[in-house]
């Protein structure tokens, strides 16, 4: 069966094959981040952690676009700016880095299904996921130096690898636009796609069908090996083999693609 939450700000649905759906539900003001959005999406991302059965994320935005980036407004009205950003306050990040460190930081694979606008802390969101399918028309921008700051949920480690670096200095620099279709050519999108969340959405039961002991040791793999030397990395990939090979979940991937049937694994 699946299950659903809502707030005022998020919905989030688990199906029955294990994949779970956040979306921003701010429609009205193309899901710009407020207090209240800020608080319900990490309230998601403390549920999705915990969360039994999950093998896979998708996070897209209601109404005409993904996410616009911070509410200026709303924001200035609050405490928000007035809060020590430099203490860390979720593991090696703050309270507004959290928004896109938590996908990253997921034992599962998030996918980012980008559509409409998706501006300043919008985009960083979107960095987080380990993939990002976008809308050729989609609007983006590195958008933090139009308001003269700097961009800080995570930016300038998470695009590491994916952008190129004279590139991403050019954007963040100027804060022009670029659309979907660009975004692809620069490295910020994975796909693009007329209709993310279905291709995003069927990425996601690709992966819900893979062994989910293989596809949180993968994701593991990808995060130390972003900082590690090359003998961690090696010695790392061989601790995860050696647990995977011969386990039930393992065995069951290979009966199942040799008898040609879904497969059935354990959590």
């Amino acid at each position: 069966m699946s299950k659903s939450e809502a707030t005022t700000r998020t919905a989030l649905v688990l199906d029955d094959q294990g994949i779970a759906h956040l979306r921003l539900t701010r429609p009205d003001k193309m899901n710009a981040l407020d207090p209240a959005m800020i608080a319900a999406l990490i309230s998601a991302g403390e549920k999705l952690v915990a969360m039994a059965g999950l093998r896979a994320v998708v996070v897209s935005g209601e109404g005409r676009a993904f996410c616009a980036g911070l509410d200026l407004a709303a924001i200035a009205g609050g405490s928000a700016l007035s809060e020590d950003l430099v203490a860390r306050s979720h593991g090696n990040a703050n309270r507004f880095q959290q928004l896109a460190m938590q996908f990253r930081k997921l034992p599962v694979p998030v996918i980012a299904a980008v559509h409409g606008v998706c501006y300043g802390g919008g985009l960083q969101i979107a960095a987080g996921a380990d993939l990002r399918v976008v809308a050729p028309d989609t609007r983006l921008a590195v958008m933090e130096l139009k308001w003269g700051i700097v961009p800080d949920m995570g930016h300038f480690t998470l695009w590491r690898g994916l952008v190129r670096s004279d590139a991403l200095r050019e954007l963040t620099y100027s804060a022009r636009e670029f659309t979907g279709t660009e975004a692809q050519a620069l490295g910020f999108a994975t796909h693009v796609d007329p209709d993310p969340l279905t291709r995003a959405m069927a990425i996601a039961r690709e992966i819900a069908a893979r062994n989910p002991d293989a596809i949180r040791a993968a994701k593991r793999l990808f995060a130390m090996s972003a900082e590690a030397h090359e003998d961690a990395i090696l010695l790392a990939e061989s601790t995860e083999q050696a647990k995977l090979l011969g386990s039930s979940n393992q065995t069951e991937a290979v009966r199942s693609a040799m008898e040609g049937r879904r497969p059935k694994f354990e959590d």
